[in-house]
């Protein structure tokens, strides 16, 4: 087993396009894994090893891979960009300790650059940052050193910089171990160090004393040695770095250009430098088994065995469970238990993953990411540990879809086969969704868009029609509204009574879909497994839908009285009368539909602009931005998803195929009145 502080728990993410795949496959040749540089072009990556990822050139399934490099062990993830992906990118982000955020130098800070940054905000992983594709025209690493410090509040510290622009660019600085880092040999797969040469001294210079007075901010002892005037040691610059990396209070910024093969060997290098390992990280959040109570729990490989299965391939015979281990150490053949199910379960193998590949192992201590063959009726977010301490991780929560369609077999004699693909594909993905129209008795299944849909239905090995994509609506509440519920019934000689109070407040616009709560007086002596019924309650009513069948949300729940008897209420009772209180909060409030909002971002050539943005105006769209963008322009914009079926055939069009797009979800907003009367019949 590798020591917890030579391992590296890694992803890569970034916006489509920025790079990530072709930087993943330079780390797995120089590492020595692979001996050729895997081409997206050509088909060869390690990575993306699917048919239709190859053929398309995206990511779509995060990949995992394990290689070593400088005594160190590297679990490497490799996420997509395109955010009809956003599962595989939360489930990564969930269970690894530090993440490689990647930059194109044209196009800089883009939407789901954005979007990967603050998720990996939300799961407090660490972040170095790599400016990639500095050889090509329009790059700058300047203006996108300056749009990182500006939308993420001035992390960015440039620990590198670039010699020459553009096609120029063929060597960086070191500006921690003040050195020219050149890259030679028939793949460039020799790293040269040269002194720093006059002509950029100063440039360089002035670089490296702002990154050392920032870390003097920091660090005493940087902060003595450069009043002083004193030469700084690259290993305390080193060691500082990564502690206010590790803290989340910087980001180290490298250079280089993946394709030309410049700045990978010293990103590795990074990689190990400057992000923390499973022991640095130290005890994670967990909940007991036993009584729910939160719980930390430390990599510890004596301990008893805790890992969360972060994603699942489903198999005809058996599932492949990707499993990050938090606590003790697993053993091939050893009987574990779902936290969720309570069910045993036995691990017939251990797996260590690279791509599609694997190799077995005997045992894994924690910290680590493997492959575990053998455990029956998991799901995506399950905990798998010992009996002797029964916990449960944090389990993963993702986004609602926003768009559904509807599947039916070509062939009536397919229907089973269709129903049981599609069931499949749901347990793989926890993303889309598989329901019925209750008017039609169609299959609908729903996902993260068109594209998102598209894929998943060419993995179906069943031929079938397809209906058009339709919009995937919610509801809110009209206004405040307090109300109460009771659940007063006789069951034989058995009576059941609960009554609960609940104030309902709409809630803005964000992230946050419904919160619930309780303010109950404290005089009430209620029972806390009656609050945890009542609360679990009211969410699912929120979400079984409104007065449109669609689910609510933005609204705040808040439990603010319970009625209960000794000898009449049961758990049973109180989720009665909680959703009583939501169906009488619908039937008073009365309720808002709301459609999806899509953020898009279109970079387009100059002679295209009009053209795109008078394609948009029609469409909703509310442009918040026109920047510059190399040799083009970014429109950034709002844009209802409904106006976007088809956008994508349309911007080739619009741009003579030069025009790229991206849209990432930033919430819903109510449908115009005119819309909702013709949709719903109400204004």
């Amino acid at each position: 087993m590798q020591e917890l502080d030579a391992i590296r728990n890694v992803g890569i993410i970034a916006h489509i396009d920025a790079g990530k795949t072709t930087t993943t496959e330079g780390m797995l040749f120089y590492s020595g894994r692979t001996h050729r540089f895997g081409n997206i072009d050509d088909g060869t990556t390690v990575m993306d090893y699917l048919p239709e990822e190859r053929e398309r050139g995206i990511t779509i399934t995060a990949a995992a891979a394990t290689f070593p490099w400088a005594d160190h062990l590297i679990h490497l993830i490799d996420t997509p960009g395109h955010i009809d992906f956003t599962a595989e990118v939360e489930r990564s982000l969930r269970v690894i300790d530090g993440a490689v955020v990647i930059f194109s130098a044209v196009e800089g800070v883009e939407a789901q650059s954005e979007k990967v940054w603050r998720q990996a905000e939300k799961y407090n992983v660490a972040k170095i940052a790599f400016i990639n594709k500095l050889d090509r025209i329009g790059a700058s690493f300047e203006r996108v050193l300056n749009e990182i410090n500006e939308k993420f509040g001035d992390c960015g510290l440039p620990v590198q910089m670039p010699i020459g622009a553009e096609q120029e660019f063929e060597r960086l600085v070191d500006l921690v171990h003040w050195r020219v880092l050149a890259f030679a040999g028939e793949h460039r797969e020799e790293v040269l160090s040269e002194p720093v040469p006059s002509e950029i001294e100063d440039a360089a210079n002035h670089l490296r004393e702002q990154m050392i007075e920032r870390l003097a901010d920091e660090s005493d002892e940087i902060a003595a040695a450069f009043l002083e005037g004193e030469e700084i040691a690259p290993a305390l610059l080193v060691r500082v770095i990564r502690e206010q990396t590790r803290a989340g209070r910087l980001v180290p910024i490298l250079v280089g250009t993946a394709k030309k093969r410049i700045g990978i060997q010293p990103l590795m290098d990074a990689v190990i430098d400057y992000l923390p390992s499973p022991g640095d990280v130290g005890a994670v959040r967990a909940h007991s088994g036993d009584n729910g109570d939160a719980i930390m729990i430390a990599p510890d490989p004596s301990a008893p065995f805790g890992g969360l299965i972060f994603k699942l391939v489903a198999g005809g015979s058996a599932d492949l469970l990707y499993v990050r281990t938090y606590a003790g150490t697993l053993k091939e053949g050893a009987t574990l238990v779902n936290a969720r199910t309570r069910q045993k379960v036995r691990a017939k193998q251990i797996l260590r993953l690279y791509a599609k590949n694997t190799q077995p192992l005997p045992k894994v201590g924690p910290g680590d990411i493997v492959g575990v063959i053998g455990p029956r009726g998991c799901e995506t977010g399950d905990t798998l540990c010992e009996r002797a301490r029964r916990v449960e991780f944090e389990r993963i929560v993702f986004p609602d879809p926003v768009i559904s369609m509807a599947v039916e077999p070509r062939y009536s004699r397919d229907k089973e086969r269709l129903d049981e693909a599609l069931k499949l594909l749901c347990r793989e993905d926890p993303t889309l969704e598989l329901g019925f129209d209750s008017e039609t008795g169609q299959r609908l299944l729903a996902g993260m868009g068109e594209l998102h849909l598209e894929i998943n239905l060419n993995k179906l090995k069943v031929e079938t029609r397809t209906g058009e994509p339709r919009v995937a609506y919610r509801e809110t509440f009209g206004g405040p509204v307090h109300v109460t519920g009771t659940f007063h019934k006789l069951f034989g000689d058995t009576e059941l009574f609960a009554e609960l109070s609940v104030a309902f407040q709409p809630l803005p616009r964000g992230d946050q879909t419904f919160q619930v709560s309780e303010c109950l007086p404290g005089k009430l002596a209620v029972p806390k497994t009656f609050i945890a019924a009542a609360e679990k309650a009211l969410a699912d009513g929120l979400r079984t839908g409104g007065a449109h069948g669609y689910p609510l949300i933005y609204v705040a729940a808040e439990i603010t009285n319970m009625a209960v008897s000794p000898d009449k209420t049961t758990e049973p009772a109180v989720i009665g009368a909680a959703l009583a209180a939501v169906d009488q909060a619908i039937t008073q409030a009365g309720t808002v539909v709301l459609e999806p909002l899509m953020r898009l971002e279109v970079f387009v050539p100059l002679e295209a602009v009009g053209e795109v943005t008078g394609y948009l105006q029609p469409r909703r769209a509310v442009i918040h931005e026109m920047a510059a963008a190399g040799a083009g322009k970014r429109i950034a914009c709002e844009v209802p998803l409904a106006e976007m079926f088809g956008f994508s055939k349309a911007l080739p069009k619009l741009t003579g195929g030069r025009g790229v797009f991206t849209m990432v979800p930033c919430g819903y907003q109510a449908l115009p009145p005119e819309i909702a009367k013709r949709l719903f019949g109400v204004a």
